[in-house]
């Protein structure tokens, strides 16, 4: 159990990771996290795979510079990876591509 705990605590992102970030801002963040819970009632998907996908989110951000242009698309990129992981029936490529407004595409 310690061993867990320890390996939970340094794969945490740090506190004040979103100072590093110079393209995108904590509200864009925040906007982007609500947009995201939206889309996970939407889709009618377990609270696991919420989670999931914003300390995926989270964790991306600490390490990669993102421009305002592909935050959206990391969010979509950890809910499909997050859902993955944690539903039967997750949803399709093309219906996160819907639900951006087509913004991206598949590739």
């Amino acid at each position: 159990m310690t061993h867990f705990l320890h390996t939970e605590s340094v794969n945490q992102p740090k506190v004040k990771y979103m100072e590093h970030q110079p393209y995108i801002t904590e509200r864009m963040r925040s906007i982007l996290i609500d947009w995201i819970i939206e889309v996970h009632f939407q889709f009618k998907l377990k609270v696991e795979s919420l989670f999931l996908t914003v300390n995926l989110i989270d964790r991306y951000l600490e390490k990669m510079t993102v421009s305002k242009e592909n935050l959206q698309l990391v969010g979509v990129s950890a809910m499909l990876i997050a859902c993955k992981y944690e539903e039967i029936w997750p949803p399709l490529i093309k219906d996160y591509i819907h639900i951006s407004d087509n913004a991206y595409t598949k590739d």
